[in-house]
């Protein structure tokens, strides 16, 4: 049986006493949705051009998806329904490149998350303002990020590719400032 753990801006805690599964200080830095693909099906042909839009606030509709996404009512039990993606990996990724002001837009994740290491939550439920989610896989890098971030890119994000999750309630997610209860 899992714990129940909470982060927040200051500390870890889980029932019984503090633990150190994933870090402190988690943030949401932003929210993206696309209506379209531009990688998908579309090896050997250049990418399409549907634009990544940012926003505050995203409909979360469990078993769905994002709201306005291209993911939305994809398929029933989509392991992608939202995606997550590092902060903190974009950030070495962007100091490592020759484009070290690239948006973190350009990985065509949903939310850019701070202060977690997303691969503890592989297997895990897991809320976000109240939201709660199921993290199911790494969301593996292919050969396209070699082309929308730098060459080199899919192989040095390897195993940092981020999160693939299921959506368990509904409602809003907030960029911000969340508690992570895992």
């Amino acid at each position: 049986m899992n714990l129940p753990v909470v982060l927040n801006q200051t500390n870890v805690v889980a029932a019984g006493g503090c633990i150190g599964l994933v870090g402190t200080g988690v943030k949401i830095r932003h929210v993206y949705i696309s209506p379209g693909h531009n990688y998908m099906g579309r090896h050997g042909l250049p990418p399409n051009e549907h634009p990544i839009i940012e926003l505050d606030t995203v409909e979360c509709v469990a078993g769905a998806g994002l709201v306005g996404d291209r993911y939305f009512n994809h398929k029933e039990n989509y392991k992608g329904q939202i995606t997550f993606f590092s902060w903190e990996v974009h950030a070495q990724l962007c100091n490592n490149s020759r484009e070290p002001a690239v948006a973190p837009s350009v990985y065509r994740r949903n939310v850019i998350v701070e202060g977690v290491d997303l691969c503890q939550l592989i297997g895990q439920r897991f809320q976000l303002q109240g939201l709660t989610f199921e993290g199911v896989e790494e969301c593996k890098p292919c050969y396209w990020m070699d082309r929308a971030l730098a060459p080199g890119a899919e192989e040095a994000m390897r195993g940092r590719g981020g999160l693939r999750a299921r959506i368990l309630t509904t409602g809003i997610l907030r960029r911000g400032e969340p508690r992570l209860r895992v």
